[in-house]
């Protein structure tokens, strides 16, 4: 595990503590739609205000890309993060300079401060120390509670943690170490569920998992590219003709590591992607020429269910059909739900992550009941590929 500063390690009270958070959360008309990043972050928010620190929250919100654009201010999500957090929340129209210093001023202990746009300066994205400084400048402390964005090595998630004493937030803090417990130090077998579109999005991630993993499963469309390596028809199907090797390459590496690798063993296939389409189940060797794959079958999710029953840890990114639309959402709901059951009954260590990923376990009502759900999408795929995260290495030290 990783050695970082946490909570526990810092001395808060009457100090001023930058706070990274990620905030870049949809808006529709002018208000948080979704709420969820604000969730994550807002434990960390009150235990330093509870402790009497000065709390001042950065973060960035979608891709000003170095320029005042006034439809990308944080301003409106004042009142989802005050709400949040059970306490008004001041807001300063710039993060660093003569407005943002005036409005740190005249914090007192307990207070709350969200400094606007991060990427309102190309300074910010651009890792500049000269920026770094100048945020620097405004607090004490520095708390990175923003994993979605570790993986960017921008001046408030990578240098500013090298100016001054930097810990992780508790949404940090937990990313960190379920992440261990899922890959770092996993308990045994470990199985990895990896579905989505397409493998060229996810070479690096495959063959990271192959050396790591004693069973990957492999779903959703990208699957019909395995398939299709290995000489079955998939008809009309989505695939990916260019990495018909990759795939080759990456079944014989299993075989090389001793892995079992699960792709599906029947399907469900229709002429059409569209709600309620006539459909069908067969074997992987019976899809017709005018015939698409859009999910996996019923034998398939019970191979992958009685493979549980030996499993002690799971990671999963990517759904297993074209979930969005039913009926061919069926195979990733009952895998999920296969999933929550183990976790629940406390036989198995469960961790998913993706935009998708967590669009499925929701669809499925089972969110809650894995071990670990991460929302943070890219930070979390490239954790996955075995990648060093820029925000994460600022924090560990070896003391």
């Amino acid at each position: 595990m990783p050695k970082f500063r946490t909570l526990d390690d810092l001395n808060v009270k009457g100090r001023r503590v930058l706070v990274r958070a990620d905030l870049n959360v949809p808006m529709k008309n002018g208000k948080v739609s979704d709420t969820s990043r604000i969730d994550r972050t807002a434990p960390t928010i009150r235990e330093l205000s509870g402790k009497g620190a000065k709390v001042i929250v950065l973060s960035h919100f979608e891709r000003p890309k170095g320029k005042v654009v006034p439809s990308m201010s944080l301003k409106p999500i004042v009142p989802a993060l005050s709400k949040a957090v059970g306490k008004p929340v001041a807001f300063a129209d710039d993060c660093v300079g003569d407005r943002a210093k005036r409005a740190v001023s005249k914090m007192k202990n307990g207070d709350v401060l969200l400094l606007e746009n991060t990427r309102f300066h190309p300074g910010e994205e651009d890792n500049d120390e000269k920026f770094a400084k100048q945020l620097a400048s405004l607090g004490d402390l520095y708390v990175n509670d923003a994993f979605s964005a570790a993986h960017r090595a921008h001046a408030s998630t990578e240098a500013l943690a090298h100016l001054l004493p930097a810990a992780a937030g508790r949404s940090m803090q937990a990313e960190l170490e379920h992440l261990h417990r899922a890959l770092g130090d996993p308990m045994r077998p470990l199985m990895a569920v990896v579905g989505g579109a397409k493998v060229s999005t996810k070479i690096d991630l495959l063959n990271n998992l192959i050396a790591k993993v004693d069973v990957l499963v492999i779903g959703g469309a990208m699957a019909n590219t395995f398939l299709a390596a290995e000489g079955r028809n998939v008809g009309k199907s989505l695939y990916e003709e260019d990495t018909l090797d990759t795939a080759r390459n990456i079944i014989t590496s299993a075989t090389d590591a001793g892995a079992v690798l699960l792709l599906p063993k029947d399907v469900v296939v229709a002429k059409e992607l569209k709600a309620n389409a006539k459909h069908r189940i067969t074997d992987v060797f019976g899809v017709k020429d005018d015939e698409r794959i859009l999910d996996v079958g019923p034998a398939s999710v019970q191979e992958f269910t009685n493979r549980l029953l030996t499993t002690a840890t799971l990671v999963w990114n990517g759904p297993l059909g074209a979930f969005e639309t039913p009926p061919f959402d069926k195979g990733t709901i009952a895998a999920a739900k296969a999933v929550a059951e183990r976790t629940k009954e406390g036989r198995l260590v469960s961790v998913a992550g993706g935009g998708d990923t967590v669009a499925a376990l929701n669809k499925a009502g089972v969110t809650n009941d894995f071990t670990y759900v991460s929302t943070a999408g890219g930070a979390f795929l490239e954790w996955l590929e075995g990648k060093e995260l820029p925000g994460v290495a600022a924090l560990e030290h070896g003391d």
